[in-house]
């Protein structure tokens, strides 16, 4: 079986929902299986520190998860057009895997949940690509293909899996067809890392 890691950072939990999902669409695709891993919050005071296990969740990613996935799919709410610090503080942090090439040649994705409508999806999805193109991956989006990504009402792009939350709405759960887009990418990131392995 090939891990396909699946690392994401949530405030409020969309985007741990869209980073299950994506994992559900890694265990549809037969010789893959998802590992889903969390970074913790960032804070404010240096003295603070986050606990070795989460209460709840997934488990904190550890540079290791890198180095032993087939492929990766990043995900993080939006801040202001961009991915939240926590997860940047985790990438920023990972320069020795830049240096030995632990992510090269290796599929990546990218996905995000914002709050509000225009609130930055596309721009948070186009930055987080950003280190993963700088780690030498394939980075891989959402076709067109995907008959979902025409009539969605909300999220989802071709430059990944996305959601619009909501807040305060009835709404505020993900979509169906979010939740298609989410599936599909996690099974194209699978079927692209298990097509690599197979070619080398």
């Amino acid at each position: 079986m090939e891990d396909i890691l699946v690392l994401y950072y949530s405030r409020h939990g969309a985007t741990r929902e869209l980073a299950r999902l994506i994992a559900q669409g890694v265990d549809s695709v037969a010789g893959a299986q998802a590992r889903l891993r969390t970074v913790p919050p960032v804070s404010t005071v240096c003295e603070a520190s986050a606990p070795a296990i989460p209460d709840t969740g997934a488990p904190y990613a550890e540079t290791r998860d890198l180095q032993e996935c087939a492929g990766l799919a990043l995900g993080s709410p939006t801040r202001f057009g961009n991915m939240a610090a926590p997860l940047k503080y985790f990438l920023d942090g990972t320069s020795a895997e830049w240096l030995s090439g632990a992510l090269t040649g290796k599929p990546g994705c990218v996905f995000t949940s914002t709050g509000s409508p225009h609130g930055g999806q596309e721009s948070t999805l186009l930055t987080m690509m950003v280190p993963l193109l700088h780690h030498g991956m394939l980075v891989l989006g959402i076709p067109y293909s995907e008959s979902a990504l025409t009539t969605t009402n909300g999220g989802g792009t071709p430059y990944g899996a996305s959601h619009w939350s909501r807040k305060g709405e009835s709404g505020e759960t993900i979509g169906p067809d979010e939740k298609t887009l989410a599936i599909a990418l996690g099974a194209r990131l699978a079927r692209a890392a298990l097509a690599l392995r197979a070619a080398t």
